[in-house]
C-alpha cells in the first residue's frame, strides 16, 4: 500500500519513495528541526555558509548516532527522507526552525522569539523531547544538548555555540 501511495504523489516535481525505516525516519524528522535551529543561531551570530555546511555535516553524524542508538538497524542517512529534509529545513529562509534560531542568534530571548513568530518552531519542543529521551539512551549528542541548554536553561548563546563549534569544526 505504501508503494501505491508513493506512486500517487509522484509527479514531474516530486519523487516519492518508500522506506521500511518508519521509526528511524520519524526520529530523524524530529531531530532535523533541532539542527535547523542551530543553523539559524549560527546565521544570526554571523557565521558563514561554509561553517554552517560543516555544522550540518556534524549534525548528520550526531543524528545517525542517536537514531542508531534508539532504533538499531540498517539505514542510509543520505536518503532524502533524512538528509533532504534536514537540508531544506536548515538552509531555507522560509524554515520556521531556522528563523527561530536566527532570532535567538540575534539576541532575542526564547520567549520573545516565540511571540515574534506567527507559527510554531517544532525544534523548540523537539530538543526537549530528545533531551528527555537521551536520559535513557545516553548517546553523545553535544549539538542537541547545547541547543537544549540555550533554550531551556538560559545558557549564553554566543559562548555555547562557540564551544560546540570548537568541538566539531
Amino acid at each position: 500500500m505504501a508503494s501505491d501511495v508513493a506512486r500517487m504523489f509522484t509527479n514531474r516535481y516530486v519523487r516519492a519513495s518508500v522506506s521500511p525505516d518508519i521509526k528511524g525516519a520519524e526520529l530523524a524528522v524530529v531531530m532535523k528541526n533541532i539542527y535547523a535551529l542551530g543553523a539559524g543561531i549560527y546565521s544570526g551570530l554571523g557565521y558563514g555558509d561554509n561553517f554552517i555546511a560543516a555544522y550540518i555535516a556534524n549534525g548528520v553524524r550526531e543524528m545517525k548516532k542517536f537514531v542508531n542508538k534508539v532504533f538499531p538497524g540498517e539505514r542510509c542517512l543520505d536518503d532524502s527522507v533524512y538528509l533532504g529534509d534536514l537540508l531544506v529545513t536548515a538552509y531555507s529562509h522560509f524554515s520556521r526552525n531556522r528563523t527561530f534560531g536566527n532570532m535567538i542568534g540575534h539576541g532575542l530571548s526564547t520567549r520573545v522569539a516565540q511571540l515574534e513568530m506567527s507559527m510554531i518552531a517544532e525544534g523548540y519542543y523537539a530538543v526537549r523531547c530528545i533531551h528527555e529521551m537521551n536520559k535513557k539512551f545516553g548517546a553523545d549528542i553535544p549539538i542537541s544538548e547545547t541547543i537544549y541548554g540555550i533554550l531551556y536553561e538560559g545558557n549564553n548563546v554566543s559562548s555555547e555555540m562557540k564551544r560546540i563549534a570548537e568541538y566539531y569544526v
